[in-house]
Parts: structure tokens; C-alpha cells; sequence
């Protein structure tokens, strides 16, 4: 062979290689590769090594089909109440047919994001405050479902819708803060009169009972004495019934000659 031809053949060498790098890709197990092939789509490929012709004739896009993050910048809303919040979210989804995803939409993070948005104003619109924060599970699973049904043509999948924040003005919070402290108040107030009415209670029932019992009364009177006697520096002045000192009186008047006074009728009424 001469030198000319050594050239060519070194040439054409040179080229095969150019073209069989040009045409190698390499797709990562969460990713494949939408092939258009002089504009008409083809085939997925991937994961792992592929080809395709070079120079133009084949183009390649590569999706990711990993769970993508996507926050929701705050949202100005008006509830259904007329109050007005700002409110954001994070949302969860992931690609589920990659043709779809290229062919269907030009920028399917940018369109989620975008509806994400408008079904968060939306949904939020529909509900009162009381209800965005005590049923803020039933507007999660609302929002997903309505997202999902949106991007479901453009082969998204959208798992999980999460608030994250509700942002209130400041003269609703000092409303929200006075209303709570009135609940407890209230609470506070009732638990005192259901105390009172059982203290009340007890005690009827205890009355009820020392006075069926012959004795009790004087039991609980000695009781008493001796919790009293137990502090220190205290005087007790005991009322005695004439009975118990009638024997007394009675030996005091035999010795000075006086009658003895008659003992009072148990049905009359003494000043």
C-alpha cells in the first residue's frame, strides 16, 4: 500500500470511531431515554448501554423517573370566611411514562408547579379557617387527588400533598389567642361547679348518713376534738348538755335546801 491509501484508511478509521462514540449513550437505572428519530418518537431506552445514530438523526432526552420534591411558593389565599392567609405546600411526584412526560408538555416540573399553585388557591377558597387547620389531612388527600387527575395526562403521578405552613395576619391571631383563653376560662369554670356540686353532694350524702346512725354524730364530734386538740396554744370551749351535769346540780341544791329546776321537755322550743 502507498501512503495515500494508509491516509484513507486512517481516515475512515478515525471516523467509524467518531460515530461509534457519537452513538454510545448510557442510561442510569432510574433513568430512560426518549429517542426522537428524524422527529418521530421511537422506543424507550435504557437503563444501562445504548445506541443511537448520531448526526442528527436520532435526539435524546432523558427523564428521570425518581420521586421529585417540589415546594410550593406561599400562596395568598381567602377562605371561605373571608379570611385571608398565606399558605405553602410540598408536593411529591414522579414520572411514570417518560414519552408522555416529553411529548405532552414542553416543562412537566415547571407545569405541576404551576397547577400545584391554582388548585392550592382553589381548594383553600372552598374551606373556612377552622377547617384548613383542624382538617388539614382531609385538604391533603383533596389536593392530591384533584393534582393527580391534572397531570395524570402528561404521565405524572402525584403521591403526597402536604401543607406546610399557614401564615394568619397578626389581628387574627390575637382574636385566635383571646377566643382560646375564653375556652379555657370556660372549661376551667365548669370543672369548679362539677367540683362544688360533687364536694356539695358528698357531703348531703354524709349527713344523711351520721344522722340514720345512732352515735355517729358523737363520734365525729370526738373526732374533731382530737384534730383540734393537736394544735398547740388552743383554747376549746365544750357546750355540755344539761344531762351529763344534772347529777351535779342536783348535789349543789340539796346542800343549800333549793329545789332543782325541771328538766326542759324534749318537745319545747328553750330561748
Amino acid at each position: 500500500m502507498d501512503v495515500g491509501t494508509l491516509v484513507v484508511i486512517a481516515v475512515i478509521l478515525f471516523v467509524i470511531l467518531i460515530a461509534l462514540f457519537s452513538s454510545l449513550r448510557i442510561a442510569a437505572e432510574y433513568e430512560r431515554g426518549v429517542v426522537f428519530r428524524l422527529g418521530r418518537l421511537i422506543a424507550l431506552k435504557g437503563p444501562g448501554l445504548f445506541f443511537i445514530i448520531p448526526f442528527g438523526v436520532d435526539r435524546l432526552v432523558k427523564i428521570d423517573l425518581r420521586v421529585i420534591t417540589l415546594e410550593v411558593p406561599p400562596q395568598e389565599v381567602i377562605t371561605k370566611d373571608n379570611v385571608t392567609a398565606k399558605v405553602n405546600a410540598v408536593i411529591y411526584f414522579q414520572v411514570v411514562d417518560a414519552r408522555k412526560a416529553v411529548v405532552q408538555v414542553l416543562n412537566y416540573i415547571n407545569a405541576s408547579s404551576q397547577i400545584a399553585q391554582t388548585t392550592l388557591r382553589a381548594v383553600l377558597g372552598q374551606s373556612t379557617l377552622d377547617e384548613l387547620l383542624a382538617e388539614r389531612d382531609r385538604i391533603n388527600q383533596n389536593l392530591q387527588k384533584i393534582i393527580d387527575e391534572q397531570t395524570e395526562p402528561w404521565g405524572i403521578k402525584v403521591s403526597v400533598v402536604e401543607i406546610k405552613d399557614v401564615e394568619l395576619p397578626s389581628t387574627m391571631q390575637r382574636a385566635m389567642a383571646k377566643q382560646a383563653e375564653a375556652e379555657r376560662e370556660k372549661r376551667a369554670k365548669i370543672i369548679n361547679a362539677e367540683g362544688e356540686f360533687q364536694a356539695s353532694q358528698t357531703l348531703a350524702n354524709a349527713a344523711q348518713v351520721i344522722s340514720s346512725q345512732q352515735g355517729a354524730l358523737q363520734l365525729r364530734f370526738l373526732q374533731t376534738m382530737v384534730e383540734i386538740g393537736s394544735e398547740k396554744n388552743t383554747t376549746i370551749i365544750l357546750p355540755l348538755p344539761i344531762e351529763l351535769i344534772r347529777p351535779l346540780i342536783d348535789m349543789g341544791r340539796r346542800v343549800d335546801g333549793s329545789p332543782a329546776p325541771p328538766l326542759p321537755d324534749k318537745g319545747t322550743k328553750t330561748g
